[in-house]
Parts: structure tokens; sequence; C-alpha cells
């Protein structure tokens, strides 16, 4: 094993999950040091993600944790192992925030993923012009080399939704995301054809809350719900003013799933939804 100083999101989700295993079978780090015929310090280390994990010694320590979950085991050893596997957005480390490359990570293992938008559209969906309006009205203004960094970003983890094995997606959008026209008329008009085009992929649903819905379950959140390989690996990331926010406890993780649902209820269905896509897009046109 070794040091590791920066370690990635899924790196550190890997070391909670097994601090939980731990704590949930009512060890203390010191037995669990010494089933392992080593000092505190290093299980110290793997709970708090300093120190890579071998998929064995995963197994082990679920093994000594009496954990009875055969899928979250497999799922955590193929975290472990896959700790070394080259990935498109460390190009981008040291160039942009360890929160842009934890979003990229997190929707690139999801195995589905769920979006509520309720003022911006969702990133996964924008045009670039879209994405670079954006990225040009954030405080403190971005330099020009910033902004086509993280338009770039956007636009590259895009590929999970248009590659060989895209990922199911389902995105919820309130009428009034549709309405503000970021970058001007015919950014905006070209960004509502974008999204109509992708409501037309077998993969992707999208769903639009409208103005007539009033008020509803989750107004002003955005919220990105990742589903793992099993559901205690199932992650959220929040926006907030201080950047990406993730969240993966038990309890929020539940009341995430029942808000995303509650708000999919206040939702048109698809082919409506669809429908006032296009019909806005085409206001926008003759605008």
């Amino acid at each position: 094993m070794a040091a590791r100083n920066a370690p990635t999101g899924r790196q550190r989700r890997l070391a909670t999950e097994l601090r939980r295993l731990r704590e949930q079978a009512g060890v203390s780090i010191q037995d669990a040091a010494a089933m392992l015929g080593a000092d505190r310090t290093m299980v110290s280390n793997i709970e708090a993600g300093r120190t890579t994990v071998s998929e064995d010694r995963v197994r082990q320590l679920a093994c000594h944790y009496k954990c009875p979950d055969s899928n979250l085991i497999d799922a955590l050893a193929a975290i472990a192992s896959s700790r070394r596997a080259p990935n498109w957005w460390a190009e981008y480390r040291g160039k942009l925030p360890e929160g842009h490359l934890d979003i990229s990570e997190l929707e690139h293992h999801a195995v589905r993923i769920r979006t509520a938008q309720t003022v911006h559209l969702p990133g996964l969906l924008q045009t670039e012009d879209h994405a670079r309006a954006l990225f040009e009205l954030t405080v403190p203004k971005l330099s020009r080399l910033d902004v086509e960094l993280r338009v770039a970003h956007r636009m590259r983890r895009q590929t999970v939704l248009t590659g060989e094995d895209p990922t199911p997606y389902l995105g919820i959008i309130h009428e009034a995301a549709l309405r503000l026209a970021f970058g001007g008329q015919d950014v905006a008009r070209a960004q509502l054809e974008r999204l109509a085009d992708a409501a037309d992929e077998p993969h992707i649903t999208l769903l639009v809350i409208p103005f007539s819905a009033g008020g509803f379950h989750g107004a002003g959140q955005s919220i990105l719900y990742a589903e793992g390989p099993v559901p205690q690996l199932d992650t959220i990331q929040l926006d907030t003013a201080l950047g990406a926010t993730f969240v993966d406890a038990p309890t929020p993780l539940g009341n995430y799933r029942s808000l995303l649902d509650l708000m999919e209820e206040s939702a048109l269905s698809a082919d409506d939804s669809r429908e006032m896509i296009q019909s806005i897009a085409h206001k926008i046109g003759e605008a």
C-alpha cells in the first residue's frame, strides 16, 4: 500500500464505506488492525483515504466485519481494483477545481443518473455556447482560458450519454430553466433544440415541471443523483455557492430518492415535456 496525497472522490467513498462496515460490526480500530496484523495507524489511514487498499485487503476486512452483503463487497473490491485505471479527467487535474473531476468520476461510474434543475439546464445536455454563456457569468469573473477549460470539460463529460454503452438518464427540468435565454435568443433556441433531440434518445427521459404545477417539492434545488452498482453506493451531488458538495449517508440518500420521486410526480409526461420544449424553442425562433 502506498500513501496518496489527493484521493479521488471514489477512493474517499471506499474509505468511508470500510469505516461504516467496521462501525456497524462494533469493531474498534485497534481490533481491526490486530485482525490484519498491522498497527492502528494503517487502518486509520485506510479509512481516511490517505492510503490505498488492495482488492484482497477489502475482502479481508469485509470478512472480519462479517458483512453479509456479497454484492456490496464485490462493488467495494471493484473500486479498489480500479484505482490505477487511467481516466480522461486526469488531464484536468491542477487546471480545474477537484470537485469538477469528482463529478466526472461519479458520472462515469454511475449505472443510472437522475438530475433535477429549476434554474439551469442539465450540464450533460448543454451546448458549448450555452455552457460558455453560463461560465462567463461566474463571479469573480473567470479568465478566457478558465472559461474554455470548463466548457471543454463539460462537453467531455457528456460522453456518458453518447458512447457505445450510454448511461440511462432521467432529467427533471422546471419550465423556468427552459425560458432563461442565457447567451441570447440564438443560443437559447439551439440549446432547446438540443434538449428536444436528446429526448428522442431511448436512454434519455426529460420531464418538465410547468409553471402551472405551482409549488412543488425540491423547488430551487440542483440535484445530481448517481446510482451505484448497489444502492449503498449511490451518491448525491449538490451545487452550492462554495462548489460541488457530495452526500452519501444512508438517510439523506433515502430522502433525496423520495424527493426526486415527488418531483417526477409534479412533472408532465415525457411526450408532453418534449412538446413543451419544442414549443418554447419555436416561439424563441419567431421572436
